[in-house]
């Protein structure tokens, strides 16, 4: 395609979205018209699917449950019921969010809250990991640390940094149905912290959960400081706009109201019923095209901005738990989905986009650009040139690079890095991952893979507790075979081992006598 006729095509398919100053181009995607025609009736259905389920229709079959996030930022489209409850949660949070800030509420042991301990998994953490990474104020009213792993050397670094301020910490606990283990744990490691340094743990404490769910009744029982609302019809990598990410960015002195009104602005233009008027649509259709419909090729995300560099880890979430599925929703072997990576430009032109330009051609590119470089003036590093310049720069001769070797991208422009720009970023790919799924008949709202993952994590726990109670009652060192046999685990030898080997180097009081690298001729004792 020569220059002008690459011209042509920038135009014809370059989308803007003048109230949010939001450009989308996806003429750099090697689709044509003959795609484009074959996809309408899938597109009609796709725009269908969505109207029913912002109207309450079930939109995830498995759970029986409808699917509300775009409710939190327009409850007027909400089910009568559910409206109040979004709009008084909204009140609630910002009115505890100046309590602290004023010291009206304040820990028993400081005059004010000065740090927030986010403790959570999955979507109660991606989400507002993200959103304080990219809008949190320079000098922000309280600094915010997250625990969203259950690793004790993880924990144990972030509590030794604390130190001192834990008494002036408010910790945010949030998991919808209480029983999280990630969650439980960390929550249980921080509470045993406190109680070791005299400090009222539920003088510090918010829960964000179900009614009526395991943490909702610990809090109920121990007094927490306050609890706020998870809603069953939001799913945790959708849940940003509801207190799980609203409750946090409070805090930090986000204007959350921006932050809704930039997606409810961004939902309205993703409600368009023409698949080129409509920039979700646009990008379903590009993702559609790069992987032939089946996931063929990778996401990768290149935003060139520092603010921005959790949104790759953040869509990993929201896209690959939405749209990996193994089974479509007529039940049929699909092996869907769509991977995604990516750090930020330009850090990723001195590391992956060498393989991009010249390697396996097995993904596709989204560049996020924001045009403002920063707040003031800048100097001139070369003649006629800024750092942001360069910025620019990189991002356009890397586009220029990869299309030159074939290799397909997305451009998704925003005039800055501002509550609103984000909302409606966050907004845009909710409702691509929802139109995608539609094209390729998935069911984006459930997660059956990390159930299993779940269930498969207690099951080893269980093998634990069932190879220490054999131990107990051994008088002797016996073979990790026999020790297997008689767990009734003689089929799980390599899972024994490993639960061993961790028991042991952890000093947890499992001796290991023999060749490691033969587990089979171990002895293992428990001392007594």
């Amino acid at each position: 395609m020569n220059t002008k006729e690459l011209w042509q095509r920038y135009e014809d398919w370059l989308y803007y979205h003048e109230g949010l100053g939001l450009y989308l181009d996806i003429s750099r995607m090697g689709f044509d018209e003959a795609l484009v025609e074959m996809l309408k009736p899938k597109f009609e259905k796709a725009f269908q699917d969505m109207s029913a389920l912002e109207g309450g229709a079930i939109a995830n079959p498995d759970e029986n449950r409808m699917v509300g996030h775009y409710w939190l930022r327009n409850p007027d489209l909400a089910p009568a019921n559910l409206k109040r409850e979004i709009v008084d949660t909204l009140e609630q949070i910002e009115t505890f969010a100046q309590k602290v800030h004023d010291g009206t509420i304040h820990p028993p042991e400081a005059p004010k809250f000065t740090d927030i301990l986010s403790i959570g998994i999955g979507g109660s953490a991606l989400g507002p990991e993200f959103v304080a990474e990219a809008l949190a104020p320079d000098f922000a009213p309280m600094a915010i640390h997250f625990i969203d792993n259950t690793d004790p050397a993880g924990i144990d670094r972030l509590l030794n940094r604390l130190k001192d301020r834990l008494k002036s910490t408010l910790i945010i606990i949030t998991s919808k149905s209480g029983g999280t283990p990630e969650t439980r744990n960390g929550m249980l490691e921080v509470k045993h912290v406190y109680e070791q340094q005299g400090l009222d743990f539920p003088s510090h404490a918010v829960a964000i959960t179900v009614t009526g769910s395991k943490m909702d009744e610990l809090e109920r029982m121990e007094g927490w400081l306050a609890e706020f609302p998870m809603f069953d019809w939001v799913g945790g990598r959708t849940s940003e706009m509801s207190a799980v990410g609203l409750l946090s960015a409070s805090l930090l002195g986000i204007d959350i109201r921006s932050l809704l009104a930039g997606a409810k602005e961004m939902d309205e233009a993703t409600r368009v019923p023409d698949t080129k008027r409509n920039p979700a649509a646009l990008l379903a259709l590009a993702w559609y095209h790069a992987g032939h419909g089946k996931g063929e090729k990778d996401m990768v995300m290149l935003p060139y901005k520092d603010s921005l560099l959790l949104f790759s880890r953040y869509l990993q979430q929201l896209v690959m738990e939405s749209l990996g599925k193994e089974k479509d929703l007529d039940g049929k072997t699909v092996y869907q989905g769509i991977a995604v990576y990516g750090n930020k430009g330009s850090t990723d032109q001195h590391a992956y986009v060498q393989q991009l330009r010249e390697g396996v051609p097995n993904f596709f590119a989204t560049f996020i650009e924001v045009l403002e470089d920063r707040k003031g003036t800048s100097i001139e590093v070369e003649p006629e040139a800024t750092t942001g310049d360069f910025l620019s720069g990189f991002l356009q001769g890397t586009r220029e690079a990869l299309y030159e070797n074939h290799r397909d991208s997305i451009t998704v422009t925003i005039p800055q890095v501002n509550p609103r720009t984000v909302g409606a970023l966050i907004a845009l790919y909710e409702r691509a991952v929802g139109l995608y799924a539609s094209l390729v008949n998935v069911n984006a709202y459930h997660q059956p893979g990390v159930e299993a993952g779940k269930k498969a994590a207690a099951s080893v726990l269980n093998l634990q507790r069932q190879l220490l109670a054999v131990l107990k009652l051994a008088s002797e060192p016996m073979p990790l075979t026999t020790l297997a046999e008689k767990a009734g685990a003689a089929d799980q030898l390599e899972t024994v081992y490993k639960i061993l080997r961790h028991l042991a180097a952890n000093h947890r009081g499992i001796t290991l006598q023999g060749d490691r690298a033969k587990p089979s001729n171990l002895l293992v004792s428990l001392d007594q």
